[in-house]
């Protein structure tokens, strides 16, 4: 049993989960570190919509897992990657809910990246 607390969202803190019909490109070092046409647009309450990107649309050679956790009320734990291409800047620039609170189950295994980890998140639209 977790003491851990569990938060749902709601009006004082809302969170929606939505496709992004933008192409999604994460690049780092001139490389593309994550391309996909199937990212979700977390957003929750004032903060900057986040991507979550399938893990099949990211680079996983590139990555490489760490011991750093962290823990959202709202969200569950998350675990990290860091890319070590991009040297310390990269460190823990990667995060994933493995398993989330079943009000954003959307998020499984889907990885989100820290915009100042990496050179860019872009949003393509056709």
């Amino acid at each position: 049993m977790s003491d851990k607390p569990i938060k749902i969202p709601g009006p004082d803190h809302p969170i929606t989960i939505e496709q992004n019909p933008a192409r999604v490109v994460v690049t780092l070092g001139g490389r593309v570190v994550a391309d996909t046409r199937n990212a979700l647009a977390l957003r929750e309450a004032s903060y900057p919509p986040v991507q979550y990107i399938p893990r099949e649309d990211v680079d996983m050679s590139l990555l490489e897992r760490t011991d750093h956790a962290s823990h959202c009320p709202y969200k569950g734990d998350a675990s990290y990657y860091s890319i070590p291409s991009g040297g310390e800047r990269s460190r823990n620039a990667v995060w994933s809910y493995e398993k989330p609170h079943e009000a954003v189950a959307d998020i499984r295994d889907r990885l989100a990246f820290y915009p100042d980890r990496v050179d860019s998140i872009e949003e393509l639209r056709p």
